[in-house]
């Protein structure tokens, strides 16, 4: 739908102040927030047009307007298009890439906090294609604990799996030997399908508890999505009184079945999607996927439909913008 020029400058000062203020925005208002060169009823008369195209809903007879879903979404794909992360924003961002974490884990909690923090908003990372990770690395030992750590060097990072077993020094080095000398440089998937295939098998008699613990940890490793979510925004909107809302994002925050499905992205999709609520009291999602090596995130952040898009925006723009470095398949 097309608007004026002056149309649009209204509607997005009407939206911007009121995921500011929560205040509907009057022509009253309106005439102090804006140095537009008309009268308060030429204004009064422009939010009339609005509310009649649907960007605008009033609340009471002769009250403000606030935004409404065909509102944001008017906002969001045509006011926020071009919209840019400055680079003073998110620092911390920067500065998480520059410390090269070793762990995927960590590397994908950090971007889940650093991102919930910077927007206020609770926040999932969700990470798949892990079957993909090559393998670099394997470091076997045995612990006091009656148990064995196991760090697997791939080129998104290492990834940490403890198994229940007993095992002797000797035959967790015979073990690290073993797969760096056929593993190394393959993927996880084809190394647990080369164990399915029954390969293998004459070497591995000293330490067969070992290799069976790890490849079925891996299998099972392999099925799942990994998530790391970030609450303390939904606590912020319990703060800021929204209650009911933040009780909406908290049972999604919870179903992992419902995150999973949220952030599952199309093929192809590259850029940032939003998702406004239809109504006021369900959820509003902007979401991106990101390629880092051989892993897809998909990092989402989740709101009320009066959420801040273009901060929102900002950031995980930022984010895709310094996580470039990892589309080349360069691990941390």
């Amino acid at each position: 739908m097309q608007l004026s020029n002056r149309k649009k400058q209204i509607l997005q000062i009407a939206i911007e102040d009121y995921i500011a203020s929560c205040s509907p925005i009057t022509s009253g208002g309106l005439k102090n927030l804006a140095s537009l060169d008309c009268s308060t009823a030429t204004l009064r008369s422009e939010l009339n047009a609005l509310e009649a195209m649907g960007f605008l809903r009033q609340l009471h007879t002769s009250g403000g307007r606030v935004p409404t879903a065909q509102g944001y979404r008017f906002y969001v794909e045509g006011m926020l298009s071009n919209f840019k992360a400055t680079n003073g924003e998110l620092e911390k961002i920067r500065r998480l890439i520059e410390q090269k974490t070793s762990s995927l884990a960590d590397l994908i909690s950090s971007i889940a906090k650093v991102i919930g923090e910077a927007t206020n908003y609770p926040t999932v990372v969700m990470a798949s294609g892990v079957e993909n990770l090559i393998l670099q690395d394997f470091q076997i030992i045995p612990l006091l604990s009656q148990e064995v750590l196991v760090l697997i060097g791939t080129n998104a990072g290492y990834i940490n799996e403890r198994l229940n077993i007993s095992a002797t020094k000797r035959e967790c080095d015979d073990a690290s030997r073993f797969f760096k000398k056929h593993f190394v440089g393959k993927t996880i998937k084809e190394m647990t399908k080369e164990f399915e295939e029954g390969a293998l098998t004459e070497e591995i008699t000293q330490f067969q508890n070992i290799v069976d613990c790890l490849v079925s940890g891996l299998k099972r490793f392999n099925n799942r999505k990994l998530l790391d979510v970030q609450k303390s925004g939904a606590v912020k909107l319990l703060e800021s009184g929204e209650i009911e809302k933040a009780k909406h994002i908290f049972a999604v925050l919870d179903d992992e079945d419902e995150l999973i499905e949220v952030l599952e992205t199309q093929p192809g999709e590259e850029q940032i999607v939003v998702s406004v609520a239809e109504n006021d009291d369900e959820l509003s999602v902007v979401k991106l996927p990101i390629k880092m090596g051989s892993v897809e995130l998909s990092v989402g952040v989740l709101g009320p439909q009066r959420m801040d898009y273009g901060s929102v925006s900002a950031a995980l723009k930022l984010l895709a913008d310094e996580l470039e470095n990892f589309k080349g398949g360069d691990g941390p």
